[in-house]
Parts: C-alpha cells; structure tokens; sequence
C-alpha cells in the first residue's frame, strides 16, 4: 500500500561508508549484516580499527551472519540477544559518542526505526544517520486509538494486539515512534473490515 507523496515515510539510501568520521558505530539486525559484509572492500585497516558492530541475528534471516562479522576484525562486536537489548546498548554507546561519529543502521523497518529513535533522542540529526533496508518488509505499527505497537505486521487490515481493533495500516510514518500508524477501518460500520490481505512479507 505504498502511496507515492507521503513525506514521512522512511527512504533508505544504502550504507554508504563514511572513510573520514572518527567513529563508525554499525547497529545491524539479522540480514542488515550482509549491508556491512557487501561493503567490506571499502573498509580497510585504519576504519575497521575505528568500527563498533552492534548485531541482534534474531532477523528473518540471520543465522550464521555473526562470524562472517567477527572475521571483518573490527575493533569492536558485540552480539545482542535480542534487539531490544541491541537498542539498549546502542543507547549506552550513543550516550558516550563524541564529534566525528557516524551511525549506520541496517535491518528490518521496524529495527531501523527502534534505532533511529534512540538517535534522535540522543540528539543525532536523522539525516546524518546511514540506513540500508534489508530483510521483511513486515512493518511495526501503533494503533492511533490505544497508542499499543505491534511488531511484525504483514497484513491490512489486521486485529490489533491490544485494543482488538481492525486497522487499516497507513503508509504515515512516525519518526519518533519508529512506527506506522494504523486506523480502525470500520469504525462507523463495526464488523465490516475487509478480509486481511498480505501487503508486507
């Protein structure tokens, strides 16, 4: 349901790998891994020395992933359990972040946007962060009427996992909740909502 004009909507334009920035801080979940592997011919000595990977291989397809990573030889790679608990060390590591630090995010939409998030929070403007989208295309998405997030939604409409409402996902985008937003789609005809249809695999 991708409708063109919707300036919200996320445009990832791929980690282009920055040689200069003092840092370079990788949040990575599952396949958003092969976003760094595909670059490796422009990661030399001198920047592989200055990289911190933050990778969560719980992705639609990261099994194995992690010591392809491991035998870049980063300075540093920390491999996360979950992606909350990569959200939350991202968080610590942003907390320290100095001038000269550049982020670069890969992963699943909803991924990216749980990172993003902590970015902006941390005060990184979200144009300077680098995105590659890869894996699902399953979305994250908030009910505007009970405000619960439900991750990993491939239909629409689909039953909300809070309210229980049928909402229709919408192609808006809140940056700050790193999510879609999704509508009640029959709410002055309760019990009519069209058959769920897969929009996002």
């Amino acid at each position: 349901m991708l409708v063109a004009g919707i300036k919200s909507r996320p445009v990832y334009r791929g980690l282009d790998i920055q040689p200069h920035a003092r840092r370079h801080v990788f949040a990575l979940e599952g396949e958003g891994a092969l976003a760094l592997l595909d670059r490796r011919t422009a990661l030399d000595g001198p920047i592989l020395s200055r990289c911190e990977i933050l990778y969560a291989p719980c992705g639609s397809q990261g099994r194995g992933h992690d010591e392809a990573l491991l035998g870049l030889g980063a300075g540093a790679l920390w491999t996360a359990p979950s992606i909350a608990t990569l959200v939350f060390r991202l968080n610590g590591t942003l907390a320290t972040a100095r001038m000269g630090t550049r982020l670069y995010i890969s992963g699943t939409e909803g991924f990216i946007g749980q990172a993003m998030a902590v970015a902006l929070d941390r005060g990184m403007d979200h144009a300077s962060v680098v995105t590659e989208h890869r894996g699902s295309l399953a979305r994250r998405v908030q009910c505007v009427h009970c405000k619960g997030i439900t991750e990993d939604v491939t239909t629409s409409p689909f039953a909300c996992g809070h309210c229980g409402l049928a909402l229709l996902v919408r192609d808006h985008y809140s940056r700050r909740l790193g999510a879609f937003q999704g509508v009640n789609v029959d709410a002055e005809a309760p019990g009519t909502a069209p058959a769920p249809e897969e929009l996002f695999r």
